[in-house]
């Protein structure tokens, strides 16, 4: 049996596509999870900065200090036992935050070890969602769920278009499996 619109190889990392989305569908889909990857990679970025510029955030207590935000969410949490971890050191925990959303962001902008950098946005996401936001009612109001969702994709697909990852796969696939010389 022939089937006129068989597609061949069409997965994510775009291996020839024949038939119908040869065309503009077809190389519309090879680049669909890049505006995903370019919008959380900014804004995990911009909120690793915001973090490290804002002096309240970075402070033990006071307004606006992430260990004043883990004493208000405490009793909300789904795991309390995580705030808890994280009052131990608020100030410490709060710079680790900080650096995670800024190597996730930066992983997720260039597609390098674009499953890892996806894999911890997932993380940090879950993380504040089952801390900070869980107490928003309805659940969909709290972004952090949202956020995770949004790195799932990334976390199976990888980052296989306009990445370092796939500079360095097309490379070894050149030179074989010798990486660099």
């Amino acid at each position: 049996m022939v089937h006129a619109h068989r597609t061949v190889g069409a997965d994510l990392a775009g291996a020839g596509v024949e038939g119908v989305g040869a065309g503009l569908r077809g190389r519309l889909a090879r680049h669909a999870l890049l505006p995903l990857r370019v919008f959380l990679g900014v804004t995990f970025l911009y909120a690793g900065i915001d973090k490290l510029m804002d002096p309240a955030f970075l402070a033990a207590g006071g307004q606006g200090s992430l260990g004043a935000l883990l004493d208000q969410v405490h009793d909300t949490a789904a795991l309390p036992q995580l705030v808890e971890l994280a009052q131990k050191s608020p100030v410490g925990f709060g710079y680790a935050i900080a650096a995670g959303e800024l190597a996730v962001g930066l992983g997720a902008l260039a597609g390098m070890l674009g499953r890892l950098a996806a894999f911890g946005g997932a993380l940090i996401s879950l993380t504040l969602w089952l801390t900070v936001s869980w107490s928003t009612t309805p659940y969909y109001y709290g972004n952090d769920l949202a956020y995770l969702m949004a790195w799932l994709p990334l976390l199976l697909a990888g980052t296989p278009r306009f990445s370092l990852d796939a500079a360095w796969e097309n490379r070894r696939k050149r030179h074989g499996a010798q990486l660099f010389g």
